[in-house]
């Protein structure tokens, strides 16, 4: 009898525990949703939003700092472009190092400051890390064309979709 009592018990709480598990799941494609409608870029923030698995249990505060690691990727990536291509073009070769500067700036100021904001409870600070950021990369071959404009533009418009985002925890 107590290890029927047992089994039952079991194979309810398992059964809770999955349920609870997949309703998180299932509810937080409207927290993104949600979230992106409050964004400039909607679809930029929803594309990347859902293609990263770290989404599906995230609450809005955890999706501000998934955004602001994505920045950090996209960031370091374009920074690798630039050393790529320095030597390849020595016409741009001066404007090139002060794009790297200011996308150094976005990885080891910026998007730090944002991290440890966002973690500390702070969203207000977390904000203009993000906003400071879209100023550094908008400011990069400002005028010129550029190998980097589309870099540029997915930089800056991430910045500002992670800034957004932390604004709605104010």
């Amino acid at each position: 009898m107590s290890f029927s009592l047992f089994l039952v018990q079991t194979t309810s709480i398992t059964i809770f525990l999955i349920l609870t598990q997949f309703s998180t799941v299932q509810s937080n494609p409207q927290t993104i949703s949600q979230t992106c409608k409050q964004t400039p870029y909607y679809n930029l923030c929803l594309n990347h939003l859902t293609a990263d698995p770290r989404s599906s249990t995230a609450d809005v505060k955890g999706l501000a700092l998934i955004m602001v690691d994505l920045l950090k990727g996209k960031t370091t990536r374009s920074a690798q472009f630039i050393k790529q291509i320095t030597g390849k073009r020595p016409e741009l070769q001066k404007l090139l190092k002060e794009c790297a500067r200011k996308y150094d700036v976005i990885l080891t100021a910026n998007i730090p400051v944002a991290i440890e904001a966002m973690e500390k409870g702070d969203p207000k600070f977390a904000e203009g890390g993000m906003n400071d950021a879209a100023i550094e990369v908008n400011s990069c071959f400002r005028g010129t064309k550029s190998p980097l404009s589309s870099y540029n533009k997915l930089l800056h418009d991430t910045s500002l979709v992670a800034s957004a985002i932390a604004r709605q925890l104010l």
